[in-house]
């Protein structure tokens, strides 16, 4: 069953396929996908393609992809989850993102707090980990301001629109 969190302002909940409209807003915008690792979409088609990708993660126990709602709304305004996660080795990686009319809220930061902590303490996780691009500069404050622990840089780690980048890699550790 899939787990539903809550935070003050937020309902984290499964991303549905009638969800496409409220993802392509974002996905098809080149600032949300800059940092995201991959080219704007272009087609509801692949919005589709990817909620079937979050949902056979879930099932298939490789990552967990909520969608972030306003309560009170019923309209997703970003994405967050757990990624490449192994629960035999209790480690996920956190990724996320936000509609630009809803960044610089706090809403990024709220659901990333309870997803982490979800992590660790339901999962019994003992590694949330994040990689960021190194110019991507209110992802990193962000995730240091709620406790990750910068590691250090993957050289050349990501390629995206013909441009090799650089990754932050950070941490946080069930017993820090």
């Amino acid at each position: 069953m899939f787990p539903i969190l809550e935070t003050e302002r937020l309902l984290l909940r499964e991303i549905e396929k009638e969800d496409a409209g409220d993802l392509f807003a974002y996905f098809s915008n080149k600032e949300v996908m800059q940092y995201y690792g991959q080219e704007a979409f272009t087609s509801i088609e692949q919005v589709e393609a990817l909620i079937e990708h979050f949902s056979n993660n879930f099932e298939n126990q490789r990552g967990i992809r909520w969608g972030m709602q306003l309560k009170g709304t019923t309209r997703l305004i970003g994405t967050l989850g757990l990624n490449n996660l192994v629960l035999s080795h209790k480690r996920a990686e956190i990724g996320y993102e936000i509609h630009p009319e809803y960044g610089r809220s706090g809403y990024t930061a709220e659901a990333v707090q309870k997803v982490v902590s979800y992590a660790l303490e339901e999962l019994h996780l003992n590694r949330v980990g994040a990689m960021i691009y190194l110019e991507n500069e209110a992802s990193n404050k962000l995730i240091q301001k709620l406790g990750f622990q910068h590691e250090g840089v993957l050289r050349k780690y990501y390629e995206q629109n013909g441009k090799a980048f650089d990754i932050n890699v950070y941490s946080i550790l069930k017993d820090e």
